[in-house]
């Protein structure tokens, strides 16, 4: 009986281990993988949200900077032209999001901002958004890039791959803005349509 008992303890501890092991897997991945591609807005706050010294090109033309933000609400995400899922996904979500607006969509600015200057031009960009009406590509130097990755707090890195090309790690996240240029939410990757709406609408009637 004692035997018994004394294996039925050494189980309980075994399990009691790989919970263990697994909580902390839970946490390691957390620490290097999910929590630093969130945009750390709770920590850091939204204030600050998108101001900055950063100066890019537009593919309408136009400058973008943080003085575009104003007079129009906006809403603003990071991703490149070789984006293997993400951001084709999000360009037709927008896409979709607009013919719900109807003709309020024409108070919303989309930008498309390239976190991989190095391969998107403002040319490469105007191709790539050009079946996303309403959408606007936003490239830069890669100096002038970073900068604006540092003021909307965003994510991205750069991801090696076999044969030397390389792909980019990138917050998935759209960041809203009203019409004084001001922070006013955000639409989260594959968002719940009705909700995304009903952030969208809130925006455009504030």
């Amino acid at each position: 009986m004692a035997g018994t008992d004394r294996g039925g303890s050494l189980r309980k501890l075994r399990y009691l281990l790989w919970a263990l092991v697994v909580v902390a897997l839970g946490i390691v991945g957390w620490t290097q993988v999910v929590s630093p591609r969130l945009t750390q807005l709770s920590d850091t706050g939204t204030a600050a949200l998108g101001r900055g010294d950063y100066r890019l090109q537009a593919t309408d033309g136009s400058e973008f900077s943080q003085a575009a933000l104003k007079g129009k609400a906006s809403a603003v995400f990071f991703g490149f032209t070789h984006c293997p899922d993400v951001c084709p996904t999000t360009l037709g979500d927008v896409t979709g999001w607009r013919e719900e607006l109807g003709p309020d969509a024409d108070k919303l600015r989309v930008f498309f901002v390239t976190v991989d200057p190095e391969r998107d031009s403002v040319e490469t960009l105007r191709d790539y958004v050009s079946w996303a009406p309403g959408v606007i590509g936003v490239s830069g130097s890669p100096e002038e890039v970073a900068k604006a990755v540092k003021a909307f707090r965003i994510y991205a890195r750069k991801v090696p791959q076999e044969g030397g090309g390389y792909s980019m790690d990138h917050s998935s996240t759209m960041l809203l803005f009203d019409d004084q240029g001001e922070y006013a939410g955000l639409i989260g990757y594959r968002e719940d349509p009705e909700r995304a709406m009903a952030s969208l609408r809130a925006l455009l009637k504030g």
